[in-house]
């Protein structure tokens, strides 16, 4: 039998330390323990389908807490089952007690594990939807307050005018007038569009 561990985060800027220790306390080589840094949406994540593939019948997995192994209902009771029906690995949840395999294999343990599991894994879903509308209305109430997103508006130099004269008549090449002005070419268009008042090419 060997133990590995699996740890996730949503983003690269977040930190999977407090999962690491956990799992580095309970004695886990780092050579065994897998990081995701990719939202619990789905399981289509590069170290954990890693680790799958290295999964062999008797192993031990540990996570710190169901919601780091996925926050998708239907997906984490799916590969629940694949790994503990299927595949005979045991996983050992370390914040629920309740949630390890190894132990109550009798039918009123194995019920009151799996009513455990259904409850997490929905509260982990739960959760990741009021995380989505929580930033859709931060969102909403940024516009409202006037911040603006995406990349800024690329403004034209003061003698764009100008230097549009001296590309009409020929003095100057389009290269020219786009080095010179700092404008891409969709971009010098649109200024352009806004100097002549809304006609122009695009």
């Amino acid at each position: 039998m060997k133990t590995y561990g699996y740890c996730r985060v949503s983003t690269a800027e977040q930190n999977e330390g407090r999962q690491m220790d956990a799992l580095l306390g309970l004695g886990i080589p780092h050579t065994h323990i897998y990081v995701d840094k990719q939202t619990g949406k789905h399981f289509n994540r590069v170290f954990w389908l890693a680790l799958v593939e290295r999964l062999e019948a008797g192993d031990l997995l540990y996570v710190h807490a169901i919601d780091r192994l996925g926050r998708d209902y239907e997906e984490v009771q799916q590969w629940w089952r694949v790994l503990t029906k299927e595949m005979g690995v045991d996983i050992a949840v370390i914040s629920t007690p309740l949630l390890d395999t190894r132990r109550e294999r009798d039918l009123v343990g194995t019920f009151l594990a799996d009513i455990v599991l259904q409850i997490l894994s929905f509260v982990a879903e739960t959760e990741r939807e009021n995380i989505r509308a929580r930033q859709a209305e931060g969102i909403t109430a940024a516009k409202a307050r006037g911040v603006k997103f995406g990349r800024p508006t690329k403004k034209p130099p003061e003698n764009f005018a100008y230097l549009v004269g001296e590309w009409e008549r020929g003095h100057i090449t389009f290269d020219e007038v786009l080095a010179q002005t700092g404008l891409k070419k969709g971009t010098f268009y649109r200024r352009l569009r806004e100097l002549r008042g809304g006609e122009g090419e695009e």
